[in-house]
């Protein structure tokens, strides 16, 4: 999550391009850590090229494990078992992006409503 984190920060000051980082994250997350039918075919390249795409763009990218992509949020303000079973039954790559991208939105707002990231700075001298 820190480079999610990161990315955020670097584009707090466009919140067009922040969806952008978290759609991006949450295509990353559908690729790794989701199941869905259409993943296991060549359809996947097709995933692949928007991802880099979409890396290339924004100009960010994560390193390292990237098993949680997505911030966790409170099951009160979100059910993510409700967004994984709609990644898991759609049919068509269209409808794959369409769940992908209103999850990742209905999650940014909860996280632009509802929750602060504490970003510490370097201290300044004297």
């Amino acid at each position: 999550m820190a480079y999610t984190i990161q990315a955020l920060f670097a584009s707090r000051a466009n919140e067009e391009k922040m969806r952008e980082v978290y759609y991006l994250a949450g295509l990353m997350d559908c690729m790794i850590n989701r199941v869905n039918p259409l993943l296991r075919t060549d359809l996947i390249r097709d995933m692949y090229k928007k991802v880099a795409t979409l890396k290339s763009i924004l100009n960010t990218d994560w390193y390292g494990s990237v098993d949680q992509i997505l911030f966790p949020l409170d099951p009160r303000l979100y059910n993510p078992s409700e967004y994984v079973e709609c990644l898991s039954k759609a049919e068509t790559m269209k409808d794959l992006y369409a769940v992908i991208r209103d999850g990742t939105d209905e999650m940014f707002d909860i996280l632009s409503l509802e929750y602060v990231f504490y970003t510490p700075g370097r201290e300044r001298a004297g």
